[in-house]
């Protein structure tokens, strides 16, 4: 097998390129399929199935196995379809359109299962995904690149902008707002521009770097208001923001208005949340008596359908969140929680909490976090994870005193390897 690999490792080192035949085997985390060459392990990036045939270009060699690409399908599987958008496979936001829907779904379920027994050592019987029956136009979202060759998204692990007219993935109404904003930005340095659709428009602009120092913020200001946004947040090289018109748009969330900024982060797939939501509710019972611990709260996309609890602390370190979710509480009546702009690091504890609910960015919660809601002993805990590996990581602590009652994927990313799964874990 050494002897093999210094081989590979050779080769690659000559300038040639090397391409290998292998059949693809099961899926992994990250949009990777894995197969074996002469049983050496090889990690695939590319649009393939587990049961296809393929030729892949080696890429680099690794200590236990081989990086390598697609460069054709030889024996394609029976159930691969074709991509519905025309940039896939050039455009790095997709990576799953060539596999039906209901399969997307199963290899999710097959990684998140495969990350836990490996990382967790647990195995865990997953209960039914939640999901939507729609997979396009479900982003309400979108986050556009803009460079000299065009508006849209950077190519796979570069930062070339692949132009695109339209995106699937996305809502109607951002689709119908890019095709106006092209010409408008042409004589800006832009370098990304954020839209957001509820029942208004809002976007968030980054200036290029290579602007000249103080560059007038009015003249995108106008343009894209006159196109149809409602406010917009502009952001010049020196990190300073200014805002122009309507600071948020608003949404429907538990018969309640939920508002966001383009600051704030907010689940884009919102007809998946609104449902994620209500379905956590009715699992949680009634919240009379308790106290909830919201911890990476946003703009209160828990914080505010939970308030029938006796108490909520939502703790969030961006103050645009913060900002939102005040607002929030304010427009609904709500009187029962409070917002801190805490990290959930720095955050204190003022007593203890029936439920806490986890919801953290990709990296998964710190030491310091785990070690706090270890501490704090919640009777349940609700962990929302975008990312399995730093999920699975953070349960092998959390079940020194927690049981795992459900499991499941949501797949708030159709067309996307991104896996989203929610988790309820009741106190031993």
């Amino acid at each position: 097998m050494l002897q093999y690999c210094n081989c590979i490792l050779h080769i690659l080192q000559s300038g040639v390129v090397s391409t290998i035949i292998v059949e693809i085997e099961r899926p992994a985390y990250g949009g990777l399929f894995i197969g074996r060459h002469k049983g050496k392990v090889v990690m695939i990036k590319g649009a393939v199935l587990p049961g296809e045939t393929a030729e892949v270009v080696v890429e680099n060699v690794k200590k236990d196995y081989l990086a390598a690409r697609v460069g054709k399908v030889i024996k394609p599987a029976p159930h691969r379809i074709d991509p519905a958008c025309r940039h896939f496979g050039a455009c790095g936001g997709c990576q799953l359109q060539h596999i039906p829907y209901k399969l997307q779904i199963e290899i999710k379920e097959e990684v998140l299962r495969d990350c836990l027994r490996r990382l967790a050592k647990t195995e865990v019987g997953l209960s039914g995904p939640l999901f939507d029956d729609d997979p396009w136009n479900y982003r309400l979202r979108g986050q556009f690149k803009v460079s000299d060759r065009g508006l849209g998204f950077y190519r796979e692990d570069t930062r070339e902008v692949v132009d695109i007219d339209r995106c699937p993935l996305m809502d109607e109404t951002i689709n119908t707002t890019l095709a106006k904003i092209r010409s408008a930005l042409k004589d800006i340095d832009v370098r990304e521009i954020h839209i957001t659709a509820g029942d208004c428009l809002n976007g968030f602009v980054r200036i290029s770097s290579g602007a000249k120092s103080s560059p007038d913020t009015d003249k995108p200001a106008s343009r894209l208001l006159d196109l149809g946004f409602s406010g917009l947040f502009i952001e010049t090289p020196d990190k300073k923001i200014s805002g122009y018109g309507r600071t948020h748009v608003s949404l429907n969330l538990s018969d309640m208005k939920y508002t966001v900024s383009p600051m704030t982060f907010f689940q884009s797939h919102w007809r998946l949340n609104r449902r994620v939501v209500e379905f956590i509710k009715s699992c949680l019972g009634s919240l009379k008596g308790k106290r909830v611990l919201d911890l990476y709260a946003g703009a209160g996309n828990f914080s505010i359908p939970f308030a029938s609890a006796d108490e909520v602390e939502a703790v969030e370190e961006n103050p645009y969140a913060v900002e939102d979710g005040r607002r929030n509480l304010e427009i609904n009546g709500i009187k029962n929680c409070r917002f801190i702009i805490s990290s959930a690091e720095n955050y204190r504890a003022d007593g203890n909490f029936d439920i806490i609910i986890l919801d953290p960015p990709r990296p998964g919660l710190t030491n310091r976090v785990l070690e706090k809601v270890l501490s704090l002993e919640p009777g349940k805990i609700v962990y929302i994870s975008c990312n399995p590996a730093t999920l699975a990581r953070d349960l092998r602590k959390l079940r020194t005193k927690y049981d795992i009652e459900s499991a499941r994927i949501i797949d708030f990313f159709p067309q996307t390897f991104h896996i989203e799964s929610l988790l309820f874990l009741s106190l031993r």
